[in-house]
């Protein structure tokens, strides 16, 4: 339970004879698509991409090659996003089934495929087929950058009090690929909402290129931490004791990795490392007050980025479509 929201269910890992539900709408699930189709076009000689692997197929290519004027290209891309979208909405369907999203009015579509127009297309697509076919729920995408939702969402993460008198926040944001760090600005109004959270600084780092160790990586983040808290006190900037976290995985109460960190270098799942404590060892204390540190799954936080959008529905919930399906599923809290 949250202050805006409760969080009724996350990381559902839904199961079919073919395996994880979820798999079905990722992003490796969507280049697996385009694969098939290559596969097929190219037993008759007419590739449109020719030999450019797959790794190097971006999204602003497909997106490119979708509006160009070459109609080989413009329809594999289309009909890729056809056979996307009814994956998604497939997945959509079985997640409803879920006793805890019965009566979701909402879904948010967060991740980096979504930031394109071939995801805005699939997206728009599966909301069609989901009404069509009598399911009763608006698809729409996140409304910030994606590279900034899961920065924006640790707000929501904070007691009230440990935000009174401040401007802003310490985030992370952390995936399989990268590590974000950032200072989120808090702009609360008179009554200290919270609806205009912005991200005020925020540095990035690859770690899949590095390949670090976990203590290297701990080592890395807390130092990202440190020159965040340095350049707000630059700009006399007046940070609150607190940092938020977003991180993959079943996550209990005390902050420990239960399950699902397999993506992240080293292992950080189990009760032998606690990722709170181990950054803390590394920070210093914020104006003479000890840091607060609030962890959750990466998913969740950036659903909770979407809560000042969700003032005109009870429940709702949201899926991060990257290298696997990210979810979560929240019910509004009363204002009183």
């Amino acid at each position: 339970m949250l202050p805006a929201v409760t969080v009724d269910t996350y990381n559902e890992e839904l199961r079919d004879e073919e395996g994880f539900v979820g798999d079905r709408a990722s992003g490796r699930a969507f280049r697996a698509i385009l694969a098939d189709w290559r596969d097929r076009l190219k037993a008759s000689g007419d590739d449109p991409l020719g030999d450019t692997p797959m790794e190097d197929v971006s999204k602003s290519k497909l997106d490119k090659m979708m509006a160009s004027d070459d109609p080989t290209a413009a329809a594999l891309i289309h009909t890729v996003v056809e056979e996307f979208a009814a994956e998604l909405c497939t997945v959509v369907r079985r997640f409803m089934r879920v006793p805890a999203w019965k009566g979701t009015e909402r879904i948010v579509l967060g991740g980096g495929l979504i930031d394109s127009r071939i995801g805005e297309l699939a997206m728009g697509r599966a909301s069609i087929l989901l009404k069509t076919g009598g399911i009763d729920v608006d698809i729409c995408r996140i409304g910030n950058h994606p590279d900034e939702a899961g920065l924006i969402g640790t707000v929501q993460l904070a007691p009230g009090w440990i935000l009174a008198g401040h401007d802003a926040i310490l985030a992370i944001d952390i995936g399989g690929t990268n590590v974000r760090a950032g200072i989120v600005e808090l702009n609360a109004g008179k009554r200290g909402e919270l609806d205009d959270a912005d991200v005020w600084k925020r540095v990035h780092w690859r770690h899949r290129d590095d390949n670090p160790t976990r203590d290297e990586a701990i080592e890395r983040i807390a130092d990202m931490l440190n020159k965040l808290i340095e350049r707000a006190a630059k700009e006399k900037m007046k940070l609150a004791p607190f940092i938020g976290i977003g991180c993959p995985g079943l996550i209990d109460e005390h902050g420990t990795i239960l399950k699902g960190g397999q993506n992240l270098p080293g292992n950080w799942e189990g009760e032998s490392f606690h990722l709170p404590a181990a950054l803390l060892e590394r920070l210093p204390r914020i104006d003479g007050n000890d840091i607060v540190i609030q962890m959750h799954n990466d998913a969740v936080v950036q659903g909770l980025s979407e809560v000042p959008n969700m003032k005109d529905v009870q429940h709702w919930g949201v899926m991060t479509i990257g290298t696997g399906l990210g979810n979560a599923r929240f019910t509004n809290r009363d204002d009183d």
